[in-house]
């Protein structure tokens, strides 16, 4: 008799409304969390476990935490009090006992009888001389052979009318039904290799743990699978550019190292000359560059830069330069003028607020081929700029662009090469993964001449000190930041705007600030800190700066009133510029050697690190000192760090650890799908053997295109095909 090929009552594509315990509505609430199909419910992990794993004789219990006590039930009860149903179940443990109530549930008094043992798991409260839990997990002990051990409980996503006990019944249906249907996708023995648990035992450990470890053992087989798949998917976009792709080769020779080095006013470092080398190497290949430039504050990577695109120019190719601001593409500019002073360069700007005329000839000039290096906004990549041969896109603080927006300057039938770089230095875990697919070039060292910048964190009362020894730099000749998080009070939009964003706080202790700086002795203020720049503006102009000029810039300003707040600041028209983090990057004024930072909590780390890098970049040292807007021990401790270290590799890590991978540098936009399981900095370990096991995957077997990978590579293409332009892969 031939095998039925009758469909399973349920399987994985099985509509949720399907299962035991579902129905149209729970479905429907599923679907808000985007659950809706039984494959979707068994992959939709729990986001917490509720640890009921600590078992107590009811003499050793204690009110606050959560705890697990076993017992014989003695008697049940149920009586109305006040409109409400009141169920009551007495647990007795030896001479002692335990009251479990419930409120409402009448349907409760039906699950309980007189001898049944039960495990009863919640916060325990004295009332007179007996203790009581209200609603508590119940586990019912059938027989002498049940381990008597609390447990792990899921904590599931939840949406309005949808609780626990709902999605937990709904799962264990799932399980039930479906479980044996599951594909494997390691073979037995990459699992027995790389320890891992089978998919059969993993899922039902993953929504309920026997135990502590059981858990830990199903969440490494997730996060090794989750994992592995996006590096999977990135060491195949790595395959597809080498191998598919094609470039201008772009070699660099004697001559023309020669002739770069010769429109540099001093050597390069030995950090910018391995960099170089790295650059050039890639360049000189037949199919595209994917490389990320890194540095810390100050590490000299725009001179690193304007070589590669010299590089290019001097292969008669056009560079594309693109800036997150017209402040940032501008100072691009005019750096780039100086330095090609002497050269046959010709230079091109496509930013807004230009006259119709200057962007038509400079559209003119590029399709023509007659402007090499173009420098701009987003505008560089709107329709209608079209390059006569474009060899090298260069990106400036790469992270602040989606990967649509990065990708929309590689559309043509020969690609350029691709250079990206960031002074927001890249926390190791997060390059693996959000720039998985490219070289990375780290610049450690800083040119010579460096200044140091002196950081400090002194207490409010300390204000008006820091304000005369502020206004005593001024008039030796120095200029100032003042920067403040908001253009005006009580703007959610402004916030975002400026990129301003809040973050958790470290728990160390901070450091005293150092009493070296202040001298003189000034009665203490008491007037609440500025936080917008209209505030601060209005109160320094009338106030501590009153004797200075002042400007100001911010995000909503205009292109030209930008431009002119900035010329006015370089040549040294205004002394003080208020600021919001639109100067964030790219500003460089060599006299500006102080800063304050007003309301500094509300910055990420990481920005404040950049803020600070605005300061002594000339002869001078620099002085940046931070107050803050919300006294408390988190804020100050977390501002501490921000004082103690200068390195911006260290402050990344930090950063990283307290925001988590979702908000550091913004990577929320860079295109990838979230992880949903894996942590990167818990899992940081899990993802470098990841991340080497894909690569010999794909080294061993290019595009997976094996029996043995047919499913490994089916999920990497649904997972990151579409992000990553992966659908010609094999």
């Amino acid at each position: 008799m031939p095998p039925s090929t009758d469909k399973p009552a349920v399987d994985l594509s099985t509509p949720v409304q399907f299962l035991k315990g579902g129905g149209a509505h729970r479905a429907e609430q599923l679907a808000r969390l985007g659950v809706t199909t039984v494959r979707d419910l068994l992959f939709n992990f729990p986001r917490d476990y509720q640890d009921l794993t600590d078992v107590r004789t009811i003499a050793a219990l204690e009110e606050g935490p959560l705890v697990s006590v076993l017992g014989t039930v003695e008697e049940v009860d149920m009586r109305d009090g006040g409109g409400r149903s009141i169920v009551g179940v007495l647990v007795r443990q030896g001479d002692d006992h335990l009251r479990a109530v419930w409120f409402n549930q009448p349907f409760m008094r039906e699950k309980f009888r007189r001898g049944q043992t039960v495990l009863l798991s919640g916060r325990a409260r004295q009332r007179s001389t007996r203790w009581e839990m209200a609603h508590p997990h119940v586990k019912w002990i059938e027989t002498e052979q049940d381990e008597p051990r609390g447990s792990l409980l899921p904590i599931y996503p939840l949406t309005e009318g949808l609780a626990q006990r709902h999605v937990g019944q709904l799962v264990r249906a799932a399980l039930e039904a479906c479980l044996d249907q599951l594909e494997e996708v390691f073979p037995a023995g990459y699992l027995e290799h790389h320890d891992l648990w089978p998919l059969r035992f993993a899922l039902p450990q993953i929504h309920f743990p026997d135990s502590p470890e059981d858990l830990e053992r199903a969440r490494r087989r997730f996060v090794y699978q989750e994992l592995l798949v996006l590096q999977l998917a990135l060491a195949l976009k790595r395959q597809q550019v080498q191998s598919s792709l094609e470039a201008h080769p772009l070699e660099l020779s004697a001559k023309i190292d020669a002739r770069i080095r010769r429109l540099f006013p001093f050597p390069l470092t030995a950090g910018q000359n391995q960099a170089v080398a790295e650059i050039a190497a890639d360049m000189g290949r037949a199919y595209p560059m994917n490389r990320l430039l890194q540095g810390d504050v100050g590490s000299g990577k725009t001179i690193v830069a304007v070589y590669a695109m010299l590089l290019a120019v001097a292969h008669q190719t056009q560079v594309a330069l693109m800036a997150p601001t017209e402040v940032l593409a501008r100072q691009h500019l005019d750096t780039l003028d100086k330095l090609l002073a002497g050269s046959n360069t010709r230079l091109g700007l496509l930013a807004g607020g230009q006259s119709a005329k200057t962007r038509e000839e400079t559209l003119a000039g590029i399709a023509a081929g007659e402007i090499q290096i173009v420098i701009g906004t987003q505008a560089v990549i709107a329709a209608g700029v079209d390059f006569a041969r474009l060899g090298l896109v260069v990106i400036d603080e790469q992270h602040k662009f989606g990967v649509r927006q990065r990708a929309a300057l590689k559309h043509s039938a020969v690609h350029p090469h691709y250079l990206v770089m960031t002074a927001t230095p890249i926390p190791r875990t997060v390059s693996m993964t959000l720039f998985g697919d490219l070289d990375v070039t780290t610049l450690i060292d800083s040119p010579p001449g460096r200044q140091n910048v002196h950081t400090y964190f002194p207490p409010a009362a300390d204000r008006p000190r820091w304000w005369e020894f502020f206004r005593k730099k001024l008039r030796e000749g120095r200029q100032a930041f003042v920067i403040v998080p908001l253009v005006a009070r009580g703007s959610v939009a402004d916030a975002l705007q400026e990129e301003t964003e809040p973050e958790e706080a470290l728990a160390e202790p901070p450091s005293p600030a150092p009493a070296t700086l202040f001298d003189e002795d000034v009665p203490a203020e008491t007037a609440p800190p500025p936080v917008s720049l209209e505030e601060a503006y209005e109160h320094l102009a009338n106030g501590e700066l009153e004797a200075f000029r002042l400007g100001l810039i911010h995000g909503r300003m205009s292109s030209s009133e930008k431009q002119a707040a900035m010329d006015d600041f370089r040549a040294g028209r205004t002394q003080v510029l208020v600021a919001t983090s639109v100067v964030e990057v790219g500003v460089d004024v060599p006299n500006a050697t102080l800063m304050t930072i007003e309301s500094a909590e509300r910055f990420g780390l990481a920005q404040l690190h950049q803020l600070r890098g605005r300061i002594s970049r000339g002869m001078h040292p620099g002085y940046c000192c931070v107050f803050t807007g919300v006294e408390n021990d988190e804020a100050r401790a977390r501002l501490a760090a921000f004082v103690e270290s200068s390195d911006g590799f260290r402050l990344s890590e930090v950063d990283f650890e307290l925001r988590g991978p979702g908000d550091v540098l913004g990577t929320r936009q860079h295109g990838l799908p979230p992880l949903r399981v894996a942590n990167l900095t818990r899992d940081a370990a899990t993802l470098e053997e990841a991340r080497r096991d894909a690569r010999e995957m794909v080294e061993a077997d290019p595009g997976l295109t094996s029996e043995e990978h047919a499913l490994l590579r089916r999920m990497a293409l649904v997972r990151y095909g579409k992000s990553l332009d992966l659908g010609d892969v094999g």
